[in-house]
């Protein structure tokens, strides 16, 4: 995709705006194909809304943010770090006025991003606009972030024509959407090409959890459904990467820390875990990004929620809410483990969330509605 120069008199200017960990995996394609343009020019604004794994990502990706807010505390509170970021991200979209603000997702630092853009009028494109729970305290506080956000984007770019659907049901106007597929495709693809496959006679399990609505007994029910099935199969080794919040961590370290082939890890930085997931015979997991990121390597999910924003891999066939109680994960998992056509169903049914280009589709359409080029085809999931 390229634009010849003399057709365009100035530089866009787009501000990208993250800072979490999945924030950056999805819009670095976006990144990437926006550096490709002549006639656009990338600011990267980093709240450090998650300090460690945030940095770790950049690096990975090769990405060094123009300006870091820094805002993040020790058990920083939802309102704290909304006051911060508020504070420090004002001055900075003031003093370069950007053509538009990009943000992903349903984080604080979107949301924030997106409010203060309205603030002082600049447009917003919204990368993954659409998921919907349609239960505001769960996840929380991302469905109500993702719904705040869809309410001031000038642009709305779907993932799926699901999550389309559901805008215009809200009074999003059409033309301010676009299907584009997810982006985490696009990582996914850029990341494992190079990865090895492994050979073990053990069935690796993938465990992530880490959700506000999980902390506390859905997390114990969580970790002793685990105990019980290492117990009953021993051909099966979890792997658990710890998230750094220390709730998540006393609970698992308090059950599991000696258990035989539970391993209970330090988080992984973003090759070593889709490393894991590539190689692992399932995964349970109450992370959106790994509900995108599974199928492509055809890995049943086992999503550990009641509801999910990401109903496609549920209507594909590839995932499964089971929610977080023991009884309904052990029988979840040994249905997959002991049925193999139940097994080869769900991991045979392949990944309805992007095919690659996503990134591409994504600058196509913020250069349209910027008057450069023309509109992209949507994806067709």
């Amino acid at each position: 995709m390229q634009v010849i120069d003399s057709l365009v008199q100035d530089k866009k200017k787009l501000m990208f705006v993250f800072g979490t960990r999945p924030e950056v995996s999805k819009l670095a394609p976006v990144i990437f194909e926006a550096q490709k343009e002549p006639a656009l020019e990338t600011i990267i604004v980093s709240t450090g809304q998650h300090r460690e794994m945030l940095d770790q990502m950049l690096k990975i990706f090769g990405i060094t943010p123009d300006i870091d807010l820094d805002v993040m505390e020790e058990r920083q509170s939802l309102s704290s770090v909304t006051v911060r970021i508020i504070e420090r991200l004002d001055p900075v979209i003031l003093r370069y006025r950007p053509d538009m603000v990009i943000v992903q997702g349903d984080t604080s630092t979107a949301f924030l991003a997106s409010l203060v853009s309205f603030y002082n009028k600049i447009p917003v494109a919204h990368v993954e606009a659409g998921l919907r729970s349609f239960d505001i305290y769960n996840p929380f506080p991302e469905e109500a972030n993702r719904r705040f956000i869809s309410v001031v984007a000038s642009l709305n770019l779907a993932p799926t024509k699901k999550a389309k659907e559901n805008l215009l049901k809200e009074g999003i106007k059409e033309e301010s959407i676009i299907v584009t597929g997810n982006t985490i495709v696009d990582a996914v693809y850029w990341i494992s090409k190079d990865l090895p496959e492994t050979t073990t006679d053990k069935k690796l399990i993938l465990v992530t959890a880490h959700r506000r609505e999980n902390w506390g007994e859905p997390m114990k029910e969580l970790a002793l459904a685990i105990k019980e099935l290492v117990y009953e199969f021993p051909d099966v080794v979890f792997i658990i990467p710890l998230h750094k919040n220390p709730i998540v961590r006393e609970i698992f370290n308090d059950i599991l820390s000696s258990v035989e082939r539970v391993k209970l890890l330090e988080p992984l930085d973003y090759p070593s875990l889709i490393g894991v997931m590539k190689n692992s015979y399932l995964i349970l997991t109450d992370s959106g990004g790994i509900q995108e990121e599974a199928p492509t390597f055809g890995k049943p999910v086992l999503v550990l929620r009641e509801t999910t924003e990401r109903p496609e891999g549920v209507e594909r066939g590839v995932a499964r809410l089971i929610g977080m109680h023991r009884e309904s994960i052990v029988n979840s998992v040994k249905e997959l483990l002991v049925d193999r056509s139940a097994y080869i169903a769900m991991s045979k049914a392949g990944n309805p969330y992007g095919d690659g280009k996503a990134g591409e589709r994504v600058v196509r359409a913020i250069m349209h509605f910027l008057g450069i080029g023309e509109k992209p085809d949507e994806f067709e999931s």
